[in-house]
């Protein structure tokens, strides 16, 4: 049982009661010229309850310093984050402005005149614009997760099913980057969860997205369901990609985090995915873990409830 009040003083409460009472019985003494072992025992008693009430003053005092100081690093954390996604926010907006306002005023400027060149600029303003409308979106989403606009529709569906799904909409893309779809677990094709389906697809997408993005020429991602606990299961995406160091592990659900911002930014995307998929995965009150070695390859994981 945890006692909020402490019964035995610490040497600084012994320290300061005595002093206190050495005062006080030399004044006795002065003015009363009388001391006797009922008053020795009536200080006695007295200076352990104040040394007691001296030592619970200072750990209320030790409590409350350290509860200011945590909330003040809060504050100060909370002050970092907000310039840091503010500066990313502009950044990303940026850059396709700048595209944008480049190719229309060189169209403006005369090249609306050659018909190749204009198709060219226009093709290129509509990729800017899509970009912006992606990030947007995004962020819309995550704002709604957050704030509890949006919530999940949960039913039962087949996995499996989904997961076939995905592997058929990232086919093309797994063709250009060389990389082998597998899925593990191919005797048990029929595993039910209780979860949002478009959501949960939505999660499966931009994970499978990711493996293909960052992985190695000729390599390979994998989709594992394994029993997670008599309640839910496991799915595991797996690669055999770059890898990511350790240090970056505990902020790559943050919003705009990138591990190298010029080689992502080449690769496309908002720099949104992950954080969304942070959020579904929350919104269903799952869990989503994440473990990768440099070299050898990263794997994401997240829990489903059975039906």
């Amino acid at each position: 049982m945890n006692i909020p009040f402490k019964f035995k003083p610490g040497p600084s409460a012994i320290k300061a009661s005595l002093s206190i009472h050495i005062i006080f019985i030399t004044l006795y003494i002065t003015v009363f010229r009388n001391f006797s072992l009922i008053h020795l025992g009536y200080f006695a008693l007295t200076s352990i309850i104040v040394s007691l009430v001296i030592e619970n003053f200072l750990i209320i005092e030790k409590r409350k310093e350290e509860q200011k100081t945590s909330e003040i690093t809060i504050l100060k954390d909370q002050a970092n984050y907000r310039r840091e996604f503010l500066g990313n926010v502009s950044h990303e907006l940026k850059t396709p402005l700048f595209l944008i306002q480049g190719y229309i005023l060189t169209l403006i400027e005369g090249a609306m005149k050659d018909k190749k060149v204009r198709n060219k600029y226009l093709n290129r303003t509509a990729k800017g614009v899509d970009r912006i409308i992606s990030i947007v979106k995004d962020l819309d989403l995550i704002t709604q997760f957050e704030s509890g606009i949006k919530t999940v529709e949960k039913s039962n569906f087949n996995i499996y099913e989904l997961i076939d799904n995905v592997y058929d909409l990232m086919e093309f893309e797994s063709e250009k980057n060389n990389t082998e779809l597998r899925i593990s677990s191919e005797k048990n094709k029929s595993v039910m969860v209780y979860a949002d389906k478009e959501r949960i697809l939505q999660v499966l997408t931009n994970l499978v997205v990711n493996s293909i993005k960052y992985g190695k020429q000729y390599g390979y991602t994998e989709i594992v369901v394994n029993e997670y606990d008599k309640q839910r299961i496991i799915v595991k995406v797996i690669d055999n990609g770059e890898g990511i160091d350790e240090e970056h592990l505990p902020r790559l659900f943050e919003r705009f985090y990138r591990i190298d911002k010029n080689r992502s930014r080449k690769k496309g995307g908002s720099g949104l995915g992950l954080s969304i998929v942070k959020h579904i995965v929350e919104a269903h009150n799952e869990q989503i873990f994440v473990k990768s070695k440099v070299g050898i390859g990263t794997e994401f994981s997240f829990t489903l409830l059975k039906p």
